[in-house]
């Protein structure tokens, strides 16, 4: 009973800026997301307005991210693959992306 107490109080605890964050990460960081490099999030009906407003702000102010406002409401995220140079071989790879987006740190 208490282990349950404790689950139920650590999901009060997290904010609704947290809630909305981790969703839009989990969207970003799907593997359809991933190989296509965008993503439409739409805006739920529980989602508030300071919180919609916050994370659309970090995703906007992330240099690797590009947003565009739909007409529907929706936004769309783009992001181009990253290029990482191999250490001492001067050639281009391609780095996996396997991290949590890197616009969000809940």
């Amino acid at each position: 009973m208490a282990k349950k107490q404790a689950v139920a109080a650590a999901r009060e605890v997290m904010s609704g800026v947290a809630r909305l964050g981790l969703r839009v990460s989990e969207m970003i960081n799907h593997p359809v997301a991933q190989e296509r490099r965008w993503v439409t999030i739409h805006r739920l009906d529980t989602d508030g307005d300071r919180e919609w407003e916050e994370v659309l702000s970090v995703i906007a102010d992330t240099d690797e991210l590009e947003l565009t406002l739909n007409d529907d409401g929706s936004v769309t995220v783009r992001w181009e693959q990253q290029e990482v140079e191999a250490e001492g071989r001067g050639e281009i790879e391609f780095e996996q992306e396997e991290e949590a987006a890197p616009f969000w740190r809940a």
